[in-house]
């Protein structure tokens, strides 16, 4: 899915356990952190190759989001409290999963 639009905000909330996602065209997404953790896109998630994908991380209900790094323009490293912070968020991939939790 390719995008032309940009998030104009990421806002954390802790005690909500979600990432708001503003984007420039008005869209606003709320995705709670264990789903980010559960689809992250990093091999250690997402399997290697051609091979099967591993089973699912076990996610804690405490689960946070500690920082997260702006890679580029395209994309943010988040830094989930359970340690995994390997998987890249482009823009486009966190305005998939906001579509895909409203449904």
């Amino acid at each position: 899915m390719s995008i032309h639009v940009w998030p104009v905000s990421l806002a954390f909330s802790k005690s909500k356990r979600v990432l708001t996602i503003k984007y420039d065209d008005d869209t606003e997404y709320s995705i709670p952190f264990s789903q980010l953790r559960l689809n992250s896109p990093s091999a250690e998630v997402q399997g290697h190759g051609s091979g099967p994908k591993p089973p699912p991380p076990v996610i804690a209900d405490t689960l946070t989001i500690e920082k997260a790094d702006r890679v580029g323009r395209y994309a943010v490293r988040l830094h989930f409290s359970d340690g995994h912070s390997s998987g890249l968020f482009t823009w486009s991939y966190l305005r998939e999963l906001g579509e895909k939790h409203l449904n």
